[in-house]
C-alpha cells in the first residue's frame, strides 16, 4: 500500500481539474496548496482512518475567500 497518494480534485477558484498529493502518514490533515492551472490557494483537508491509514475523504475550499 502506497503511503503517499495523489488525489484528483476540481479547483474551487477557477473549476479546472487539478491533483494534490496526500502523505497519509500524517493521519488527517489541513494543507494549502496551490491551484496548478490557475495558483490560486485551496486549503484541503484530508481525512484519514486512524487504524489503516486510508484516505477517506478530500476536499478543497477557496483559502483567503
Amino acid at each position: 500500500m502506497e503511503l503517499v497518494e495523489t488525489y484528483h480534485l476540481t479547483c474551487p477558484w477557477c473549476g479546472s481539474p487539478t491533483e494534490v498529493t496526500i502523505d497519509r502518514t500524517a493521519g488527517s490533515q489541513e494543507l494549502v496548496e496551490d491551484c496548478h492551472v490557475c495558483c490560486s490557494p485551496m486549503l484541503v483537508s484530508a481525512q484519514c482512518d486512524s487504524l489503516t491509514g486510508a484516505l477517506l475523504a478530500v476536499s478543497a475550499v477557496r483559502e483567503n475567500a
